[in-house]
């Protein structure tokens, strides 16, 4: 029923590169040696595990040691199956070493593992995910900003994975921010700003190009956007040009000429240059203007205007705000969203909240304000939440209410 549930992905050949003590004169000449550190692995990528560089001594000698384990396992076999047979559920493969030579993935159902000859490692073909803090990125037009990433990936060579590099997620975290770093390096703020989309589908191919020999696949890169360290250099503005001059005044001086040309009509107004509207690409339709709450207080008042059984059953969940004053004074708030029309209001919950929320009272207002969003909140250090950070998270769609 399972056999044919993991298949994989079809990849291209990487480019082999000589070794680092390779001379690269004698690497492009054929020979037995020619640099590479899997030059004695199957070709696992094409799913062929034949080893030729086995000989027939070698051969033989593992024929015998398989056959005498075997007959030790059919013999004691009452006692070695709680030993010998692994379950392996269908998200997961077994990569077994027998003599310390690789062979297929092993999987799912029921695996015998044989004792003493076999070394075996699970691995897992989830999609797994991991962030990359923000940190700070020199822009092409000399801006600094902090630029932070979450990254999803999983495997699609088990074999492959665990012959290839020995921590794959520092490995792969590693290979990530180095690409980030070097693909924003090359672009403006403003661009890294209203391309977050575009740029995060350059990081899939340029991450996926590195790590194709690792047997992993980045599936999805979300840019996570900080503050702006450093505004990005202005380029020098070009020279006034000055007008013709007029038949007559060419001896004069430029002030004389300039006052003449004046009384004469013949100095021009500067032109207003053409002004460019940036908008970001993952943002709402243009925002309208409105009030905007100079408190907590009138914040919730608001929030108690958009309050609604739609709201309340598109969320489903309560919220409790730590909020922190400038003074030292800390107080509680809550956003209940879980049942009813919703309430809103100073205090704390009856009940245990889905989330609590601790924040400063203008971080409050200015990610309500549509200014600060939750996630770049949280990345930066400036919102710290208990609880499920996907909850959290739908805060968003309160806010894009508030905004409107």
């Amino acid at each position: 029923m399972f056999s044919k549930s993991y298949t994989l992905l079809p990849q291209g050949d990487c480019p082999k590169t000589p070794g680092l003590f390779v001379d690269p004169v004698s690497f492009t000449q054929r020979g037995p040696h020619k640099g590479f550190s899997f030059d004695n692995i199957p070709n696992v990528s094409e799913n062929d595990f034949t080893d030729a560089s086995q000989g027939w001594l070698s051969w033989i000698c593992n024929l015998i040691v398989i056959f005498f384990v075997y007959f030790f396992t059919f013999i004691t076999f009452p006692i070695t199956g709680w030993f010998v047979l692994k379950t392996v559920p269908n998200y997961q493969r077994i990569v077994a070493f027998r003599l310390g030579r690789v062979g297929p993935p092993k999987g799912p159902g029921i695996v015998l593992v044989l004792p003493l000859i076999d070394q075996w490692q699970r691995v897992d073909l989830r999609t797994r995910a991991f962030n990359i803090p923000p940190s700070q990125v020199i822009t092409l037009d000399g801006g600094e900003l902090l630029v932070g990433a979450d990254i999803q990936f999983r495997i699609w060579n088990p074999v492959m994975s665990v012959l290839s590099v020995q921590d794959l997620n520092a490995s792969t975290r590693m290979t990530a921010q180095k690409a980030m770093t070097y693909l924003l390096a090359k672009r403006t703020v403003r661009e890294i700003q209203t391309q977050r989309v575009k740029l995060g589908e350059y990081l899939v191919a340029d991450i996926n190009e590195m790590t194709r020999p690792w047997g992993l696949e980045v599936d999805r890169v979300e840019l996570a956007l900080g503050s702006v360290l450093k505004a990005p250099e202005q380029s020098p503005s070009a020279p006034l040009t000055m007008p013709p001059a007029v038949p007559g005044l060419e001896g004069l001086t430029d002030p004389i000429q300039q006052l003449a040309m004046h009384f004469l009509g013949g100095i021009q107004q500067p032109q207003q240059e053409d002004c460019i509207t940036f908008t970001d690409e993952l943002s709402s339709a243009a925002q309208n203007v409105m009030a905007t709450p100079r408190s907590v207080e009138e914040l919730l008042d608001a929030v108690k205007l958009l309050l609604s059984e739609a709201l309340v059953h598109q969320v489903g969940a309560c919220f409790q705000f730590d909020v922190s004053s400038e003074d030292g004074q800390h107080h509680n708030y809550f956003v209940d969203l879980s049942q009813g029309s919703g309430a809103a209001g100073a205090g704390s919950l009856c009940r245990e909240p889905d989330v609590t929320l601790s924040m400063s009272d203008s971080d409050l207002l200015a990610m309500f304000q549509g200014v600060l969003r939750p996630f770049s909140a949280y990345t930066s250090g400036r919102l710290k939440i208990q609880g499920d950070i996907d909850t959290a998270m739908k805060l968003e769609e309160l806010i894009k209410l508030l905004k409107k």
